[in-house]
């Protein structure tokens, strides 16, 4: 069982990861911020349609504040979907701000509701924090995901990840007879070994959904997180392998009644193969943003010594000693990957 820290620290934007973002189009300007959301009136808990309590609470604005905070978030959704542009946006309504109050980050999740055919999809905003930003980025960049995000001063907007949350699909879908057991066991183990080489930890499955796609013959599965907060924080090399953490303990048993262990190293060659396609694809926009990012303090100094003794460790290596950032640990990581395919 892993242990992660109680309380995370917020890391701002510097100036050079500011110009880095910004030259791939992941800063705007905005009207209203974070801060503008805290100054609601009035919390209630938001209960799902079974009546179980979602951590989450709606929160309301009063007279004065609601128009404007309602139409800045309108212009944050037009970002977000259109690039900015508002006059495809006249028929869609707020319908429901919450805030999840049991995280350290406290995010706001916005429903957006098109008053034409009540369609509708949520997104999120955030404190904007470095390390999770900086996550977001290697998400986009060495996944087979997209990540639709960008930040302005101290705010973060991240679009909606749909899939059904791991938890529920442990609780709901896995006795499901029409679970391709095989197939959702070896993208358990692809995951796995994502969230281990790009240092994501905390992936347990509450953090992450199933992606499920029907085929005419067979299911197809994809884990995907949706919690970037604990990117490279860690000192625990545990922490980034979603197989130590508990509730994932169904997927971990999948895996090992389906698979090998020939299978298992087979399916962990493959992902590490695809990553290493993707950094030689994006090599600039990587090396970039490992330069914006190479000397800053996005974690516990006592968190990166552990870390880098514990995977020189793991690799029986000396190739992360010297590493005085989490984001050096973070691309040692992956020359270590690269240096396997020269």
């Amino acid at each position: 069982m892993v242990k992660l820290s109680r309380i995370k620290n917020i890391y701002g934007i510097s100036s050079e990861f500011d110009r880095y973002l910004r030259e791939f189009s992941r800063g705007c300007r905005l009207k209203i911020q974070y801060n503008d959301l805290l100054r609601f009136n009035d919390a209630i808990a938001h209960y799902d349609k079974n009546g179980e309590d979602t951590l989450w609470s709606t929160v309301s604005y009063g007279p004065g504040e609601r128009d404007e905070i309602h139409a800045g978030i309108l212009e944050i959704y037009a970002f977000l979907r259109a690039e900015g542009d508002l006059t495809s946006m006249q028929h869609l309504v707020v319908d429901r701000v919450d805030l999840c109050l049991y995280g350290n980050t406290k995010p706001f999740r916005v429903r957006i509701t098109n008053s034409l055919n009540d369609n509708f999809d949520y997104f999120y905003i955030k404190e904007a924090d470095a390390s999770r930003v900086f996550g977001l980025e290697l998400e986009h960049i060495l996944s087979p995901n997209r990540i639709g995000f960008f930040y302005f001063d101290e705010t973060l907007v991240e679009e909606h990840i749909y899939g059904i949350p791991g938890d529920m699909f442990v609780n709901h879908y896995m006795e499901d007879r029409h679970l391709n057991k095989v197939r959702l066991a070896k993208e358990f183990v692809k995951f796995n070994e994502r969230c281990f080489l790009r240092l994501l930890g905390d992936m347990h499955s509450a953090n992450f959904v199933v992606d499920v796609t029907i085929d005419f013959e067979e299911n197809f599965y994809r884990l995907r997180a949706i919690d970037f907060d604990q990117q490279c924080y860690e000192g625990d090399r545990k922490v980034y392998l979603p197989q130590f953490f508990k509730p994932n303990n169904p997927f971990v048993l999948l895996a090992a009644e389906q698979l090998s262990q020939e299978s298992i190293k087979q399916y962990q060659l493959e992902e590490r193969a695809l990553i290493h396609k993707r950094i030689e694809s994006s090599r600039f926009r990587l090396e970039k943003l490992f330069r914006a990012m190479d000397d800053e303090d996005i974690a516990p100094a006592e968190n990166v010594e552990r870390l880098r003794r514990e995977l020189d460790e793991y690799y029986q290596v000396s190739h992360f000693k010297n590493c005085k950032t989490m984001c050096q640990i973070v691309k040692t990581s992956l020359d270590c990957l690269q240096s396997a395919f020269l």
